[in-house]
């Protein structure tokens, strides 16, 4: 996972028999008009999603699971999906969030789960 455009490590976990899968906009989107387009579409509108959430990197007990919940993330938005994982805890879920401020800021948001699954080894 990465918060920069280049193709960089923006962080390490360390899982045992879980699975992470991670959905983004920051790569796959076009600019029409200087307006920028994602490629996930909020299939309850029809458009592409259109909020500050750049990237979900989601833990889950399966790889299906965590790339579904991933991309469906990625569609609800950092703050609804916040209050879902916390009011699902029995679902086992945890996430890293990447949110863009609209001035190439980078704000980085983990749940408490997550957190405790990065590298202590890793060098920032």
């Amino acid at each position: 996972v990465s918060a920069s455009s280049e193709r960089e490590i923006e962080t390490v976990v360390e899982i045992a028999n879980k699975a992470i899968a991670t959905s983004g906009t920051y790569r796959k989107y076009r600019v029409e008009n200087g307006r920028r387009f994602s490629h996930t579409i909020d299939p309850q509108t029809g458009f592409p999603v259109n909020h500050s959430l750049l990237s979900v990197s989601v833990v889950a007990n399966d790889g299906i699971t965590a790339d579904a919940y991933a991309t469906a993330f990625m569609v609800m938005g950092a703050e609804k999906t916040w209050r879902f994982i916390r009011d699902n805890k029995d679902l086992g879920l945890e996430a890293y969030f990447i949110l863009d401020d609209n001035k190439s800021n980078f704000r980085i948001i983990q749940t408490p789960g997550f957190v405790d699954m990065l590298s202590k080894t890793q060098e920032k």
